[in-house]
């Protein structure tokens, strides 16, 4: 299945919440949510439907795809895998999707929304415990260290990002120094840390079927 490459505040109002998908705009009254009263995008986005069992768990697992940035198969593998691990599968998949290596960079405050942090990683301007990392997908564990290149310090954007740092507050799970632009896993996010109001046993659900 392709990235979608379209208006991403589409999605917000698909969804009917905000997914803070266009970093500090989502926080303004520029959000579609505000400007379009939070219906929905198409000619019959206005009208009232009813939403049936499947019609809720759909919804919630295009919630947190789009919310994380995931295709649908990455999606499903997440899924596979917290399905296996030991405890409750709707947990263990949230946890798996806070530790990918482009939502700790946005966590720990280098990007305004998880889409730039991706770019951002792609561009090759991390390091994972002291090698160059330029994958987002990648899965953090406790003990990973994360931090921008000494390379990518001197541009424009990364300078900004930096000295933003110190104004953000990161998740207890996510020990920054701000000043020199590092992060360190502490522990492993759990349930608790996922701020976003999932119903994630609308996923499970949808994928036990």
């Amino acid at each position: 299945m392709a990235r979608y490459t379209g208006p991403a505040c589409r999605l917000c109002r698909r969804e009917g919440t905000k997914l803070f998908l266009k970093g500090d705009k989502c926080l303004s009254d520029k959000c579609a949510l505000v400007t379009r009263k939070e219906s929905a995008p198409g000619q019959h986005g206005a009208a009232k439907k009813k939403v049936g069992e499947y019609g809720m768990q759909l919804r919630e697992k295009q919630k947190a795809k789009r919310y994380y940035g995931v295709a649908e198969k990455q999606f499903r593998m997440y899924f596979e895998k917290a399905d296996k691990k030991a405890g409750v599968t709707g947990d263990n998949l949230l946890s798996l999707l806070e530790r990918r290596l482009d939502n700790v960079v946005y966590q720990m405050g280098m990007g305004s929304s998880r889409k730039e942090s991706r770019q951002l990683v792609r561009h090759g301007h991390f390091t994972l415990n002291g090698k160059k990392a330029d994958i987002p997908s990648i899965i953090v564990k406790a003990g990973d260290v994360i931090a921008v290149t000494d390379k990518a310090k001197n541009g424009t954007r990364v300078k900004q990002l930096i000295e933003e740092m110190a104004t953000k507050t990161a998740p207890k799970w996510l020990e920054v120094d701000a000043e020199n632009a590092v992060a360190k896993v502490t522990v492993l996010p759990t349930r608790e840390d996922v701020t976003f109001p999932f119903e994630e046993h609308l996923i499970v659900e949808l994928y036990s079927k």
